[in-house]
């Protein structure tokens, strides 16, 4: 037994903790937990905790249906927000296992594994550093009637009697006492929106951070009478939830982004890594923003006099916020802030996925030294189709059904996922699709029933 087993085992036994959640995420992103005594924990380092796979949501056929979850010692944290409420708990992440110990081919968590494996050999370390929105509302309609907003605030507001401002303040307390460190925290543009900004960590952690975000901000909302949510455009007229994600690639401490000789500070690393984002950009699409509902943050309508930040268009720029990469200049002579931002993700995505296929990305411009062209410091958004096909910059997918055929054509996601997740990310969106597509939505008999 090594050390952070042998230290889970006497926290458990010092806190008197009394129910320890092992959590997994389906190929979906959709958090799984099993509830396990503290007396079976040392067994399941051991020989794991077997599950029915085909009860999974893309984890394995029938047949093939037996599993097993290993808890990963290393993300053991008490969860903060049982105090008081009844005994405490715990929680670890596990990684799936096939029977004989190998790595399961469903897992996200070893798809992500997988690819920062890759980047290990290649002599990089990749971290991330999200910037995490999403909404708190009054309610949750489930007859398709639009959410209302829990607050009236805008940018930066401050509002002393809003219950967005104590919710900020419990959520970022809960998320430090699980060890996830917060940078930043905010009231967003839109009635209701809040973003918080996680401290950069490695790409797994991260993932593992974001998962754990989800689950405690959405139990925090709760105790405040609201709820959260991380639908990526819950309201026709406002902005929509994104995560904007800041990348770097270290190589031991050395940012292998930084080149203090070039007028941007950024390596020839650096920008092969952005070249290779915007090449494969479209391909990796449906995996970073994986919901119908995301087009409609991408492409949708914007309340007034509010800036288009959703970025819609393939191109990249030092400062421009319209462009979907751009290179942060908040600390440009620090070799350690060199970064590069990715503006499409949106909260809503599986981050085990959507981080391996932006690594996959990103290294490959690497691996084949894609040359960068020219940014942009003009608002890509605001000019004409005919101006930016003129420039060379491309459209994101428009939705859900383009992403997937552009995907499935993909040699570079099919490699990141594997056969099995691939096949069944595309089977699945396929079907969201048809579903999405055969509704008579509430603007269609609106329009249409009085005059046709």
């Amino acid at each position: 037994m090594d050390r952070q087993q042998e230290f889970v085992l006497r926290t458990l036994e010092e806190r008197e903790i009394r129910f320890v959640r092992l959590w997994f995420t389906d190929v979906l992103g959709f958090l799984k937990s099993v509830a396990v005594a503290p007396a079976e924990i040392e067994g399941a380092f051991a020989e794991g905790i077997g599950f029915d796979g085909s009860a999974i949501e893309g984890f394995a056929r029938v047949s093939e249906s037996d599993m097993v979850a290993k808890p990963d010692p290393a993300t053991f944290q008490v969860m903060p927000y049982a105090t008081g409420q009844g005994p405490p708990a715990a929680r670890m992440f596990c990684d799936i296992e096939m029977p004989d110990g190998a790595p399961s081919w469903a897992d996200p968590r070893q798809v992500l594994r997988r690819t920062m494996s890759r980047a290990a050999e290649m002599g990089f370390t990749f971290y991330t550093h999200p910037e995490i929105e999403f909404f708190l509302l009054k309610d949750l309609p489930g007859d398709g009637r639009a959410p209302e907003p829990a607050d009236s605030g805008g940018y930066f507001d401050q509002a002393t009697h809003d219950v967005a401002h104590d919710f900020r303040r419990e959520a970022v307390f809960a998320l430090e006492a699980m060890g996830i460190s917060v940078e930043f925290s905010h009231h967003e543009v839109a009635p209701g929106q809040q973003e918080i900004d996680l401290r950069y960590a490695d790409a797994l952690t991260m993932a593992d951070n974001i998962m754990t975000f989800r689950h405690i901000v959405k139990e925090v909302a709760l105790t405040q009478g609201v709820f959260a949510s991380f639908m990526p455009k819950p309201l026709t007229d406002q902005p929509g939830s994104g995560m904007h994600t800041h990348l770097s690639l270290f190589e031991g401490d050395r940012n292998a982004f930084h080149d203090p000789s070039d007028e941007l500070n950024l390596s020839k690393t650096g920008r092969s890594f952005i070249a290779g984002l915007l090449r494969h950009a479209r391909e990796i699409t449906a995996v970073t923003n994986q919901w119908v509902n995301s087009y409609k943050r991408l492409f949708g309508l914007q309340a007034q006099n509010t800036v288009m930040e959703a970025p819609a268009y393939v191109a990249w720029g030092q400062a421009n916020r319209s462009a979907l990469i751009r290179v942060p200049m908040y600390s440009p002579g620090k070799a350690s802030s060199t970064r590069v931002e990715l503006r499409s993700l949106d909260s809503a995505c599986n981050p085990y996925l959507a981080f391996a296929v932006v690594l996959a990305a990103g290294l490959k411009g690497i691996e084949e030294e894609y040359d960068l062209a020219p940014g942009t410091e003009d608002d890509v958004s605001a000019m004409s189709e005919n101006e930016r096909r003129a420039l060379g910059y491309a459209d994101l997918p428009h939705n859900l059904s383009e992403a997937v055929r552009v995907m499935e054509d993909s040699e570079l996601v099919a490699e990141t996922l594997g056969e099995h997740v691939f096949d069944f990310f595309l089977r699945n969106k396929r079907t969201e699709w048809a579903e999405y597509r055969s509704q008579v939505t509430p603007f269609e008999l609106a329009r249409y029933l009085p005059v046709l």
